[in-house]
């Protein structure tokens, strides 16, 4: 018997696809559990128009982070931290720092997680941080670290 998996399933297969299965498995445990579907014809074209629609919002996706990351280049942000004799710094900046500052002053919302520091930035002037706003998409923000007065 044929089964459209509505799981994943171990040793068996990933969510949305078409499996054989043993006649008895299908019937005893996948069915009663809702981990799948019979694959009839319905139940296959069903399965392709949520395949499509799914393609179509991962590609609308990948298309907005793309626009916004050629947004995020021309933008910059103005952090301010205490210096202290000679220009060392007290403390630094991080991406904490960075997302509340971009939504203060930019009005994007951007998850901290999402911005990517190799070191927290403990040095004034313009630095380039990257983003991560999608699988394939990291965009890049100006950010300018000055004195506090």
């Amino acid at each position: 018997m044929e089964v459209i998996l509505l799981q994943d399933v171990k040793a068996l297969g990933k969510k949305g696809e078409i499996v054989k299965v043993n006649d008895g498995y299908a019937r005893n445990f996948i069915l009663p559990k809702k981990l799948g579907v019979e694959a009839t014809g319905a139940n296959k074209n069903d399965l392709k128009l949520q395949k499509a629609n799914e393609a179509k919002i991962a590609k609308e996706e990948l298309e907005a982070a793309m626009a916004l990351a050629k947004e995020l280049e021309d933008k910059k942000i103005t952090l301010s931290i205490k210096v202290g004799e000679g220009g060392r710094t007290f403390g630094s900046v991080s991406s904490k720092e960075v997302a509340q500052a971009a939504k203060e002053q930019l009005g994007y919302d951007i998850d901290k997680k999402k911005i990517k520091l190799s070191e927290p930035i403990k040095s004034l002037g313009t630095h380039n941080v990257d983003i991560k706003l999608h699988a394939k998409v990291t965009g890049q923000l100006k950010v300018v670290v000055t004195e506090a007065k």
